[in-house]
């Protein structure tokens, strides 16, 4: 074996590296076996092209006529010019004699070439992965299922779809955002609408978390990083025929309903194919679901959606996965797990979400990377429910998405975070003011429908309900709304209980009205607890008054605020049940 491979060496040795790539590429062409491709030498070609500099045309199109090959394109040349072809589209690659990148064009099927910057650039720079990745998006771009008439039919249909998309987003609304790239993402029709291109396909933008921090320090997030939720619109494959558009469903000129959509014609009106495919709204990244929205998802697009690929898990545990940081924490079971979240000043708060409690049907959800639809006028509601669900996955995360809690984390406030019902959730916490629990309920209804309901002896402002749910609905953060919260506690003065209302005993709570409920705090002593969020006969000040609106437009000047309603009825008591039937866990984190 030795002495074979020093006679390569010495039989090599003299070789220019293009003969080395020349043979190479010879035996890249007549594999033993032709139903499997030569993955050996395609690597060690693909090594020998990161080394070689490319200082020639041949050179240059030995790279490109390897990127294409591993794309499953064509290749073809013509005196300087390099054509990368598929089905539905060709690439122009016009070369110079130094092996350079004079230009590239993208030519889609019956169109004309169009210059594409986004691919010369890392030609001209020779960044070859660059421009293959590149190359590949172009290639899922274009890669639409069935034979060539099907095809040929898709990309049509995807055009005008694509066309009606447009102007839906262009129809005149009222902004709800001071910042219009934010509030055309969030609260556009179609969100925000990147219209395709020959060289990049369309995609809608449909949600951002908040970007702006607190004026104050004291309330900034840390270490955040913001992710805009987006979904590019193509066509996929399926085992039914369904009709699409092979013309536009919006009459001109549009006649716009009472909530401004367009007047949309159905299918059996227009133009149309029965195709055995679909659109798609692919989503990226995909996003953890409920049950019940999946459920919604397939009622709204009127296409199901298939569920042999998917994976149920409990919502929490699909947003971990999600998660740059849960490689490590300390669990008290197998199913709990205890995440801290650090704040600005060096306080750092702990969340527990008990594996028990979210394990429940109602929690458990999938990862959903596609969405399909038929029709445009489906894509409006699909994008709400999309960012109803993203608004319960950013909230939720916000508190378990820092880091997990090691043995020796040593935290200022601990919280238990339970679940409610489909969209709501409750935070129980140990009061800073008193020797008692507290609970806030976060109802979310939607994107711009969240609330925040205070449950706690003594605590009955709905003022404080009112600050908290314009908190938590600007910063969509658990920990800036709970440090809020807590630094507002801090201050109560507790108001003297009426002399008609004395305190109630264990024996008066046997009998007493079901309006009330009797709650036994951590010293053992009995507090009367309203099944309203407001107790009339307690209040509380802060500073010596109640919460200040004038604080709240100092604080968030662009905020208008509204009443709070509490569409869920909810039991506190069921709360504190919960934390006393842990009780090991209750004495950890209090």
């Amino acid at each position: 074996m030795k002495s074979i491979i020093s006679g390569l060496h010495l039989k090599f040795a003299e070789k220019t590296w293009n003969e080395t790539f020349q043979l190479v590429r010879r035996c890249m062409d007549k594999p033993k076996d032709e139903s499997k491709p030569c993955q050996l030498l395609a690597r060690s070609l693909e090594r020998l092209q990161e080394v070689v500099t490319v200082s020639s045309m041949n050179t240059m199109r030995s790279h490109l006529e390897m990127i294409a090959k591993q794309q499953g394109m064509g290749f073809h040349v013509t005196e300087a010019t390099c054509y990368l072809t598929a089905d539905l589209f060709y690439l122009e690659v016009v070369l110079l004699p130094c092996g350079g990148a004079k230009e590239v064009k993208v030519a889609p099927h019956g169109g004309f070439p169009v210059p594409s910057e986004s691919l010369l650039q890392p030609l001209r720079s020779k960044h070859f992965a660059e421009f293959s990745g590149k190359l590949a998006g172009l290639y899922t771009q274009y890669n639409i299922p069935g034979d060539n008439e099907s095809k040929l039919k898709l990309f049509a249909s995807l055009q005008y779809l694509g066309k009606d998309l447009q102007q839906i987003s262009h129809l005149p609304r009222l902004p709800k955002d001071s910042d219009s790239q934010v509030d055309m993402i969030n609260n556009g029709r179609i969100g925000c609408l990147i219209a395709g291109k020959e060289d990049s396909p369309m995609k809608i933008q449909f949600f951002i978390p908040p970007t702006d921090g607190m004026k104050t320090s004291d309330l900034q997030m840390t270490d955040t990083e913001t992710v805009v939720q987006a979904a590019q619109v193509t066509v996929g494959a399926t085992d039914v025929t369904h009709m699409l558009q092979m013309a536009s469903v919006i009459p001109q000129p549009p006649q716009l309903d009472a909530h401004g959509y367009p007047v949309f014609l159905p299918l059996s009106e227009a133009p149309h194919e029965a195709l055995p495919a679909c659109f798609l709204l692919k989503l990226q990244p995909a996003i953890p679901m409920m049950l019940s929205f999946v459920k919604k998802l397939s009622h709204i697009a009127d296409v199901a959606i298939a569920d042999v690929d998917l994976q149920w898990a409990p919502l929490p545990k699909l947003l971990m996965r999600r998660s740059r940081a849960n490689s490590h924490g300390e669990t008290l079971d197998e199913q709990d797990i205890i995440f801290t979240v650090p704040l600005p000043g060096g306080v750092m708060h702990s969340y527990i979400l008990p594996g028990d409690a979210w394990e429940v049907p109602a929690q458990r959800g999938t990862v959903v990377d596609s969405v399909p639809f038929t029709h445009p006028a489906r894509v409006p509601a699909l994008l709400d429910l999309l960012r109803h669900q993203c608004a319960i996955n950013t909230l939720l995360r916000s508190c378990i998405a820092s880091q997990c809690a090691g043995t020796d984390s040593a935290c200022d406030l601990h919280f238990e975070v339970l679940p409610e019902s489909e969209t709501s959730f409750s935070v129980t916490f140990h009061r800073p003011d008193a020797d008692s629990l507290a609970v806030l309920l976060v109802n979310v209804s939607g994107l711009h429908q969240i609330t925040c309901t205070l449950f706690g002896a003594g605590i009955g402002e709905a003022s404080l309900d009112e600050y908290l749910s314009t908190v938590m609905k600007r910063f969509m953060s658990i920990p800036v709304t709970l440090r809020t919260l807590y630094s507002k506690l801090e201050k109560i003065t507790p108001a003297p209980l009426s002399p008609s209302r004395p305190a109630t005993t264990e024996a008066e709570n046997d009998h007493s009205a079901p309006s009330s409920t009797a709650v036994t705090d951590t010293n053992g002593a009995l507090t009367t607890l309203s099944q309203s969020a407001a107790v009339p006969e307690c209040s509380f000040s802060v500073s010596g008054s109640s919460v200040d609106k004038s604080e709240l437009s100092e604080l968030l000047p662009e905020i208008n605020t509204s009443p709070t309603i509490n569409p869920y009825p909810f039991d506190p008591v069921g709360v504190y049940s919960h934390w006393m039937t842990n009780s090991g866990q209750l004495s950890e984190l209090i």
